[in-house]
């Protein structure tokens, strides 16, 4: 699952940390938010990229945070893939030549690498530092915290302990495994996975899985914040997580050879450690280097009654769809929830206008149904049991009635504890009450989901959770979530916090996998979204919104949905 960047999470009504993520094409739904008026733009001067930090890492085979992804993917560090600018963006190559070709029904990808891109000292960027890139994701004891998908789909045996047989580059072992599993034949990198990857040219694009890694440059955990640049800009001197670095032009790098990328600011600065409310009254200030700021971090709550009664703060500010989607999850193992009339009644009793209000009203979050975001193409309009954003806590008694189920049912709703998070959960009890329910609210603050999918919580009934997709596709969405049979083991529920496993479901989604058009494949995980709803295994809540200030001397301001819902650094420029 995709994070939220970490100084966005404080700020952003106590978010979870979530995929995260990168979003999906929306059909009718414009992916790419532009705030800023167009205008006439020039190469120069220096955007500032103001956070709270500290900053999780610029390796990026070690990360899982979007926002330093996408960053990652527009200054430093060009994709396979990746995602177009502009009003309509889409798939676009980046680092191959097209989008990869697929055959075996998705069990073999094949790209073709640039034979003009370069490395910061000048190093032709090959076939070999790709297929170098992707195999350190298998030394999990040094390369950490980054996605595993390779681990799980590349076709490598396991060892009897579950692991990869592959230990990755540092230490041999198991090395001619990776060797036939991905190859290279002059600049065409071939991959072989275990089971269909239909998608994998989209999970190129999200995340740094196979994005490229001179070996010779390679320091294993030590490469955390020394990148080896192939793209625009590369680091000044050293990184600090905690206070930041500066980023200037690589001078190996060639704008005739790069699509995507414009480029126009001559330096980057990423300054950390400031605390989200002062980023915005620097914002909203707009005074010195600040006119030429953005950040990564949405507008807290308290914040938004400032913008809106700024002068013109309305024309440097943007409000836009985030990946991220709260929910509910029942335990299907709880004695209550093992119902399939309880859950029904539970969903059909809960108000998600009152946790809108609660928690900041429309401008932070609008109401589903759905666990697929609004922008992303499996999503579904449907309403699984026909009641109110603002619940129907008498409908909800009457199934509970009918099915003869003694009231008050009592439950324990465990949510992750913030002060924003205990008014939206006191206003969603007092619907479930209503309806028949006694709801006992259990707030936890530390080490939240590893605590909720821990066997000792088994007892609870239901779990709150976020989430947002790793890539623009259903496949990061349902079945990292409700597969039974990837998340459940004796101790713990992993990421099926209500411990769903339906056999249904399941073959749906092993159907779903197969699908090789990419239509008629988010089509089907919306299906299963929906019926995963009707059977009460999830209540999804909301979809997030992000609001973004930016200084006035910033222009070409674009947020990305497909690229994860933060600012994209590939047209931004500030003459």
């Amino acid at each position: 699952m995709m994070r939220m960047k970490k100084g966005a999470a404080a700020v952003a009504l106590g978010a979870a940390v979530a995929m995260t993520a990168a979003a999906c094409s929306s059909g009718s739904t414009p992916s790419t938010t532009t705030a800023s008026t167009a205008a006439a733009v020039a190469k120069g001067g220096t955007l500032y990229i103001l956070n709270l930090g500290p900053h999780n890492g610029l390796d990026v085979q070690q990360s899982y945070v979007g926002a330093d992804l996408q960053t990652a993917n527009r200054v430093y560090m060009r994709y396979l893939t990746s995602y177009s600018t502009g009003a309509n963006p889409k798939l676009v190559p980046d680092l191959a030549t097209d989008l990869g070709t697929m055959s075996d029904g998705g069990k073999t990808w094949k790209f073709t690498i640039v034979d003009n891109a370069k490395w910061q000292d000048g190093a032709k960027v090959t076939c070999e530092d790709v297929k170098y890139g992707g195999s350190r994701t298998f030394a999990t004891d040094l390369i950490s915290n980054g996605p595993t998908y390779s681990l799980q789909f590349l076709d490598i045996p396991n060892d009897a302990d579950g692991t990869s047989s592959y230990k990755g580059p540092y230490n041999g072992t198991g090395q001619a495994l990776y060797d036939k599993a991905v190859t290279c034949d002059g600049q065409t990198l071939t991959l072989h996975f275990k089971t269909p990857w239909a998608d994998f040219n989209q999970a190129t694009a999200a995340l740094g899985i196979f994005a490229p890694f001179p070996k010779a440059q390679d320091k294993a955990d030590k490469s955390l914040f020394a990148p080896w640049s192939n793209g625009p800009y590369m680091l000044e001197g050293t990184f600090d997580p905690a206070k930041g670095g500066t980023w200037v032009r690589n001078p190996n790098w060639d704008a005739a050879t790069d699509p995507i990328r414009k480029a126009y600011p001559d330096k980057i600065v990423d300054v950390e450690g400031i605390q989200g409310e002062t980023v915005y009254q620097r914002l909203l200030a707009d005074g010195g280097d600040d006119k030429t700021a953005i950040t990564f971090g949405t507008a807290p709550p308290s914040v938004l009654p400032t913008i809106a009664s700024t002068p013109g703060a309305d024309k440097r500010m943007a409000n836009v769809p985030a990946p991220y989607v709260d929910y509910i999850q029942p335990n299907m193992t709880s004695t209550a929830m093992s119902n399939p009339k309880v859950r029904q009644a539970f969903a059909m009793a809960t108000n998600r206008d009152a946790y809108i209000t609660a928690n900041g009203g429309p401008q932070v979050m609008v109401p589903t149904y759905a666990m697929c975001n609004k922008v992303l193409a499996c999503y579904k309009d449907f309403n699984p049991f026909g009641a109110p954003t603002a619940g129907d806590p008498d409908g909800a008694k009457k199934v509970l009635t009918d099915a003869g189920v003694a009231m008050p049912v009592n439950i324990t709703v465990v949510y992750r504890k913030t002060p924003t998070r205990d008014k939206s959960f006191a206003a969603l009890k007092e619907t479930w009450d209503k309806a028949g329910f006694n709801v006992t609210l259990e707030g936890i603050t530390d080490k939240y989901y590893r605590t909720i999918s821990g066997a000792a919580m088994k007892t609870k009934d239901a779990f709150y959770a976020s989430w947002g997709a790793d890539w623009p596709s259903g496949s990061t969405d349902i079945p990292p979530l409700f597969d039974g049979r990837i998340n459940i083991t004796p101790t713990s529920s992993n990421q099926d916090y209500g411990y769903y496993n339906s056999d249904a479901a399941n073959k749906a989604m092993d159907a779903a996998y197969l699908i090789t058009d990419p239509a008629a494949r988010e089509k089907a995980w919306g299906d299963i979204d929906e019926m995963i709803s009707k059977d009460g295994g999830v209540i999804p809540l909301v979809n997030q919104k992000f609001t973004f200030v930016y200084g006035s001397g910033v222009k070409n301001f674009e947020v990305n949905t497909l690229f994860g819902g933060y600012a994209d650094l590939a047209n931004i420029a500030v003459k």
